[in-house]
């Protein structure tokens, strides 16, 4: 039982981490669409963030694996579960990180934006130097909050059938009438989540050099 848990979490790892690796980029992207002076841009990304953070994220797995054969009657097979779930997963959490990006960025003072042009930084070098460090730090403890959920959001690829740790407990379970697997699978999702809080605790203390 133990072994075939653990090759499920080995997938749990996967969509997790590839989820970070696609939505933390893509959500300082959709943030920036966000606060676009072109307004339709910005009506577009406002919608698209709206559509991803007022539905299900269940729904959203089983949309973006059912259209290309319902919507285009192409036939995907089934190595694109993977592919499906990975997608769902990073265009969901980008719109949640974007609206942290966004936060973040618009509570930096203007003058500091001022300052630095001043100081003859093109507009890529102040934030980048000047103000994207000081985001990092303000918008922490709501990315912590988001890295933790995901952890636990990983179970709902369930849905899909992609072979991860809660859909393996969930046919252990029913192989052996019992809840052990339920239990163990538990404990992983736990011990996981107590890792991943303490390594974006030790990365925030890293960020304590900066003082408001």
């Amino acid at each position: 039982m133990l072994a075939m848990l653990g090759s499920g979490f080995l997938v749990s790892l996967q969509i997790f981490f590839l989820t970070l690796l696609g939505s933390l980029p893509l959500g300082l992207v959709v943030a920036f669409g966000r606060m676009s002076t072109f307004k339709p841009l910005s009506l577009l990304v406002q919608f698209y963030i709206s559509i991803m953070r007022g539905t299900p994220l269940m729904l959203q797995l089983m949309v973006v694996y059912y259209v290309p054969y319902f919507g285009f009657g192409v036939s995907m097979g089934d190595g694109y579960r993977f592919t499906a779930t990975i997608i769902a997963f990073i265009i969901n959490y980008s719109a949640y990180f974007a609206e942290i990006y966004r936060s973040g960025i618009q509570s930096i003072p203007r003058g500091q934006y001022e300052a630095s042009g001043v100081l003859g930084y093109s507009q890529a070098q102040t934030f980048f130097i000047v103000i994207f460090p000081q985001v990092v730090k303000r918008i922490l403890p709501p990315v912590t909050n988001e890295v933790i959920t995901l952890v636990k959001d990983t179970s709902l690829s369930f849905v899909l059938s992609v072979p991860e740790m809660f859909t393996t407990a969930r046919a252990i379970a029913a192989a052996q009438k019992a809840m052990t697997s339920f239990v163990v699978a538990g404990v992983f999702y736990y011990l996981f989540n107590l890792v991943v809080a303490a390594a974006m605790n030790l990365f925030e203390k890293k960020m304590s050099y900066y003082h408001e």
